[in-house]
């Protein structure tokens, strides 16, 4: 065999090893699926206790919650109520995007990134949640390319050493709009501790969520269960999309769900949805979950 032969046979075995299925070829996948809620639609509470506490009653299994929180009260909490803490989501990284022109305030979201990753650390969380950049008029899509994978590399290191995997999110940032680019992107990076937080709800606007979920297959680290109405984002704008309950929008949850059992994805997901500032408004949004779950 030839070089050149032999890279292609390297590159072709590489390219099935991640477009296959997790499991044996024709096992049974057994759906294996834990209910979290994301920080923020936690409405009922106001001290970090008191949000924990509303988690549980409401029937979550664990909470995403912020960086940049009093670890000792997170702490005190999480043994309080027996609530995991699956993933830490980054409190800055909006505010010091790693795709500024100014390096001063993309070393200051390396910083942020590297306290996000901490935290997860000391809650015995597995994955930090990054918005990598946004592409504006100011900001070209290589630039924010570049920038952005410059910062995250000099965050690996620390994430290999701490075993957290950094998930790149898709958002409404002008970034990242296709499955086969995120998937080029995180590949880019070489490490098992890069990769993708996959958001249901926000891939309505430009593509299917079952879609993307075929091809990141196994770079998904987690996933944010959100909905959104392609009706109200036409006749309200975009953002009404968001104004929506869980099971009546747009997804079709029954193909997601479907799409996670082909790629063997096991693990958390968790609601990113308004509707919780209330404890009957938390349960309700878990036994939509569940029945998500169950689709």
């Amino acid at each position: 065999m030839n070089r050149r032969e032999f890279t292609r046979s390297t590159l072709m075995a590489s390219a099935l090893t991640m477009a296959a299925p997790s499991k044996a070829f024709n096992a049974p996948f057994e759906r294996s699926l834990k209910r979290g809620i994301m920080w923020g639609n936690i409405g009922v509470g106001n001290s970090i206790m008191e949000k924990f506490q509303a988690a549980k009653e409401a029937g979550f299994d664990g909470v995403e919650v912020m960086s940049h929180l009093n670890r000792d009260e997170v702490l005190s909490a999480k043994a309080a109520t027996g609530l995991e803490i699956p993933s830490v989501c980054g409190e800055m990284h909006w505010k010091y995007l790693l795709s500024d022109p100014d390096p001063a305030v993309r070393d200051k979201g390396v910083e942020a990134l590297t306290l996000s990753l901490q935290d997860a650390n000391v809650y015995g969380a597995d994955t930090v949640l990054l918005v990598p950049g946004r592409v504006t008029e100011d900001v070209t899509y290589d630039e924010c390319w570049n920038r952005s994978v410059e910062a995250i590399r000099k965050v690996i290191p620390l994430a290999k050493e701490l075993k957290i995997k950094i998930g790149i999110e898709n958002v409404w940032n002008n970034f990242l709009l296709s499955p086969m680019e995120a998937a080029t992107y995180v590949d880019q990076f070489r490490s098992v501790f890069v990769g993708f937080y996959f958001d249901c709800g926000n891939i309505l606007n430009f593509g299917w969520p079952e879609q993307w979920i075929k091809i990141l297959n196994r770079r998904i680290a987690k996933v944010h269960i959100k909905e959104f109405s392609k009706k109200l984002a036409d006749s309200q704008g975009k953002s009404a999309g968001f104004r929506v309950d869980l099971q009546e929008g747009d997804v079709n949850w029954t193909k997601v769900m479907s799409a996670l059992d082909k790629i063997g994805y096991s693990g958390w997901t968790t609601i990113e949805q308004p509707g919780g500032n209330t404890p009957e408004g938390l349960k309700d949004l878990c036994t939509r979950l569940a029945r998500i779950q169950a689709s």
